[in-house]
């Protein structure tokens, strides 16, 4: 039943529709609505949806090209329906089966997802994940006009960015720039002088950014700001970012040719819609690769009976005690952090459980008897040696990974 509130031009119209086993049927369906069609073998749903709705809608489309591109194309009979008034552009979505791809869903399974990237790409308003704002994006034109009026008669720093948290000691970077002509670089949010042999913490997470020029803008010649604009530009592969100074200290603000967040310089190349495929790694997790989650190992797998010792078969990937490589290992490092075969797994602390999942940053030293002597090795740990077994074992392995991992949300993007 149809609420009969709702206003006439709200509804698709349909009047005599007698295609297939349709009876000259009367009909009203809302628009802007999800509506299902219902009803037993052979009542007519086909004929109704597909036959009369998607063929008229596809025939009066066919009808709005040009007489010479319409002799190219098949003709469309009409069906038998007397009138439907309220049709809209029709798109028919084909029913697959389902694929055991993890990147498939509803919509690209359906294909649906083709023209919502569309409307994604050529419609949609790009927002930073950072700050939630809409990113925007600007000329170097309008990025001049910005800098003129927003910044006349006051001092103004413009830099561009080189590195974006990014680890590394960055010392040929710092000479490369010296060597060029450049005095000074913002390094952390502060700026500073460039000295030869100049390095920051290689373990660190950096932000660089190179000063460009110093200027006055209206009092400094137009041309001289146009260069630097530009140099900046170029530098900062479209990201510029410029400063003045206040009473509390230095005001930062970003520009870009790019879609930008104005407010920490996060930036995104001009949306396509390949941009919005699942199957392509560009903007995807690098964690996760954009699934959503990841298949880890699972302590409470490898530990799975805490009531054994590691010799009897404690860690369940291990199994009973056997005299190879890995279990030399485990003997190496219970010498190490005081445990033995013959512990309990209850027993073990957390920091030589953490050993045995994650391994050490120093080799372990393992005794190979009279002839080999000590050799070193390499250890990082269960959770890692599962892992690897995974990606680049045989299908029997991989069955064996199977029972000592388990899938669980990326921690980066989940």
């Amino acid at each position: 039943m149809i609420a009969s509130a709702a206003p006439k031009a709200d509804f698709l119209r349909i009047e005599g529709a007698s295609e297939h086993n349709l009876q000259s049927l009367d009909l009203e369906i809302p628009r802007q609505s999800l509506v299902v069609i219902t009803g037993p073998s052979g009542s007519g749903k086909s004929s109704l949806a597909f036959a009369t709705l998607y063929a008229e809608g596809q025939r009066r489309y066919l009808e709005s090209f040009s007489a010479y591109a319409r002799q190219f194309m098949g003709k469309l009979e009409r069906p038998a329906v007397d009138r439907i008034d309220g049709l809209s552009p029709v798109i028919a979505i084909e029913q697959k089966t389902t694929s055991r791809n993890p990147r498939s869903t509803v919509g690209t399974t359906t294909e649906i997802y083709d023209f919502l990237r569309l409307l994604y790409a050529r419609i949609g308003q790009a927002h930073s994940w950072i700050s939630g704002k809409a990113m925007q994006q600007f000329s170097r034109e309008q990025i001049m006009d910005l800098l003129v009026s927003e910044y006349h008669h006051r001092e103004l720093m413009l830099l561009a960015p080189l590195v974006r948290s990014r680890k590394g000691h960055y010392r040929d970077l710092f000479e490369q720039w010296r060597k060029h002509g450049f005095t000074k670089v913002r390094v952390d949010g502060e700026v500073t002088e460039l000295r030869p042999r100049m390095q920051v913490d290689r373990y660190k997470v950096h932000d660089i950014e190179l000063v460009v020029d110093l200027l006055i803008p209206g009092k400094d010649s137009a041309h001289r700001l146009k260069s630097s604009v530009d140099l900046a530009l170029k530098l900062g592969k479209g990201i510029l970012l410029c400063g003045t100074p206040m009473d509390a200290g230095w005001e930062w603000r970003y520009f870009s040719k790019l879609l930008t967040d104005l407010e920490n310089g996060l930036a995104y190349d001009e949306p396509q819609p390949n941009t919005f495929s699942f199957n392509l790694p560009y903007g995807a997790c690098p964690k996760c690769q954009g699934l959503g989650y990841k298949v880890e190992a699972d302590p409470e797998l490898i530990f799975a009976d805490e009531g054994l010792t590691i010799a009897a078969g404690g860690i369940a990937p291990l199994g009973e005690y056997k005299d190879n490589w890995i279990f030399r290992i485990i003997v190496a490092l219970g010498k190490k952090h005081g445990f033995g075969l013959q512990t309990v797994v209850a027993k073990l602390k957390a920091e030589q459980k953490h050993v045995l999942l994650y391994g050490q940053k120093d080799p372990v030293a393992l005794d190979m008897g009279k002839e080999r002597g000590v050799e070193y090795h390499e250890f990082d740990g269960l959770m890692a040696l599962i892992t690897r077994q995974d990606e680049w074992g045989n299908a029997s392995l991989q069955e064996w990974v199977q029972r000592f991992v388990r899938q669980k949300p990326c921690v980066e993007c989940g």
